[in-house]
């Protein structure tokens, strides 16, 4: 197989499975062996499912021979962030103070498998998702598949690797304060944070209280729209609940596109901190670039609230909630420990406090699009 067809994304494959030019089997034997080349490398997985892979493509190729009727995901591949639960594998939380392995799959990991999917391991990402680069002592550093000298970012950085580098199509990450973000910008993929309760974060009340949401990264737009289509939506159990979308987010994706009243801005929110002049010039350029697409675009001082004070507390407060799901504290990393110490003065009421203070920054922040 074509290493350049790892390469189509996720909707190009599956319509190449789902018209019978490709098996899931040969796509997932093509996957694996491109992991085998490159992953100790880069070191995106931190364990690789090889036969549990390999008889789930198989079952796939069976559904298809019966006619049976595929998902949207059907014989795809996709990797899985160390903090998602995959069912016979411990997570990690990328540390080493798990060692059982969870019965379940989480309901992300359960909504891909029932469109299709095949999952083919574990992704690696800094203890608790706490940095905004990807390197543990417990899987080491991760490194960025097009300047290995480079990060990937953090902290679904394995995620980001192993779909920047052909691994896998489709990589499950989350974000919290840039962890989906950071590293698609890191690696040359599509990464879009969803607000808060569009994607389940079961079987957890909440992933780091209001902060942290799950979702893909990939090598397209259409790719993640097609993935939020078989991920969305939260269960009873999860703290925050999204409306329902009003349409599909493919037909949203494949809708005529028609001009649009763009603001931009690189002001930015804390005081002190300023922004690249090479990443300025990148928001120009793309400025230009919508501009002569037809689209009217102008510059504008969004007036944003510094989120510190509500993000701080909820930082701290995420990665308490986290350490007390560990069997063995003991283990946790020293800079862990050491996040906990600096974090204790953050009791329940200050969390509630600080999500209620975040509310009302996003209030302020929405004002934007009044006009």
């Amino acid at each position: 197989m074509d290493d350049d067809l790892l390469f189509s994304g996720a909707a190009a494959l599956a319509e190449l499975i789902r018209a019978g030019d490709l098996a899931a089997r040969e796509l997932t034997e093509a996957c694996l062996a491109r992991i085998d080349a490159h992953n100790d490398r880069l070191n995106a997985f931190t364990s690789v499912l090889r036969e549990e892979a390999r008889a789930e493509a198989d079952a796939r190729d069976s559904a298809r021979a019966r006619g049976d009727e595929l998902g949207p995901l059907h014989g795809v591949p996709v990797a899985i962030k160390e903090e998602v639960d995959v069912a016979g594998q411990v997570t990690t939380f990328g540390g080493r103070a798990n060692t059982t392995p969870v019965r379940a799959d989480a309901a992300v990991v359960t909504r891909l498998r029932e469109a299709g999917a095949v999952v083919v391991g574990k992704t690696a990402m800094p203890e608790f998702g706490q940095w905004p680069f990807t390197e543990s002592v417990a899987f080491g550093m991760t490194r960025n598949p097009w300047d290995t000298t480079r990060s990937p970012g953090g902290s679904s950085g394995g995620t980001a690797a192993a779909v920047a580098s052909g691994m896998v199509p489709i990589g499950i990450g989350g974000d919290g304060g840039g962890s989906i973000r950071i590293p698609a910008a890191c690696c040359g993929l599509f990464g879009l944070k969803p607000q808060r309760g569009r994607v389940s974060s079961d079987p957890h009340e909440h992933l780091w209280w209001a902060l942290g949401t799950t979702g893909p990264l990939t090598r397209s737009v259409l790719d993640s729209a097609l993935v939020y289509d078989v991920i969305h939506g939260a269960l009873p159990r999860d703290r925050f609940h999204a409306a329902p979308p009003t349409v599909s987010f493919v037909d949203a994706v494949s809708a005529p596109t028609r001009p649009l009243r763009i603001a931009w801005s690189t002001k930015t929110v804390t005081l002190g901190v300023k922004p690249a002049p090479e990443h300025v010039e990148a928001v120009r350029a793309t400025v230009s670039v919508l501009a002569d697409l037809g689209h009217r675009v102008v510059e504008v001082d969004p007036g944003y609230p510094d989120p510190t004070a509500a993000f701080v507390p909820q930082f701290f407060a995420g990665v308490a909630s986290e350490a007390q799901l560990v069997e063995h504290p003991e283990r946790l990393e020293r800079r862990t420990r050491e996040t906990l110490r600096l974090g204790a003065w953050v009791r329940p009421g200050v969390v509630e406090w600080a999500m209620r203070r975040g509310e009302r920054l996003a209030e302020k922040a929405n004002r934007i699009f009044d006009t």
